[in-house]
């Protein structure tokens, strides 16, 4: 159980950030770097180090502005997924959950967030600073619960889930409110 709660708290992280949670899960590793992690482990540690790190930076600072943000949703929404999945599998190590199974939850819940994500950037006409900063404040938390406290990120995993299915809610009620009001002035 905490390798899946782990697995779910490293998997949200992806939903937020791409760059950040792939980063630290290898400087977590210490010397042997992304040598415990699917497809990553494939690639030479100086290339990823270099591409992960400018990647990063370009996460933390274009999502400070209105232009950056769009822009990292367009990338974050089709990388997220896998990105998830790759999180899911570099946390989960020794689990008898079989490893599709896993790809496919942290891809999907990854997937969830990010949409989550663009739903309140165009609800809110963009996201407002402070949210930006909880985002990426909680990605790094995530990251690091999912190695050092899996319990903890894992609840706060599915509270980002429990959110998430508020958040489609509220949507549909505004949508459906909007419908009704529209249809009046239309008559």
């Amino acid at each position: 159980m905490i390798e899946i709660l782990a697995t779910l708290s490293a998997s949200a992280a992806a939903g937020m950030r791409i760059g950040i949670p792939l980063l630290i899960i290898g400087l977590l590793q210490g010397s042997n770097l992304w040598s415990q992690v699917p497809i990553l482990s494939h690639i030479s540690p100086p290339i990823l180090l270099c591409c992960l790190t400018t990647w990063s930076l370009i996460e933390l600072l274009a999502s400070k502005k209105l232009w950056g943000q769009r822009l990292l949703q367009v990338v974050q929404l089709f990388m997220s997924p896998l990105v998830g999945a790759i999180m899911g599998l570099g946390v989960a190590t020794a689990t008898a959950t079989p490893n599709w199974l896993i790809a496919i939850i942290g891809g999907l819940l990854a997937l969830v967030l990010q949409l989550v994500q663009i739903g309140w950037f165009y609800r809110l006409r963009g996201l407002p600073l402070w949210a930006v900063f909880l985002q990426d404040t909680l990605c790094i938390a995530l990251v690091l619960f999912a190695f050092d406290a899996p319990w903890q990120g894992g609840v706060i995993a599915l509270i980002l889930l429990w959110f998430a299915v508020r958040s489609a809610k509220q949507w549909y009620d505004w949508y459906q409110k909007g419908r009704k009001g529209h249809g009046r002035q239309v008559r």
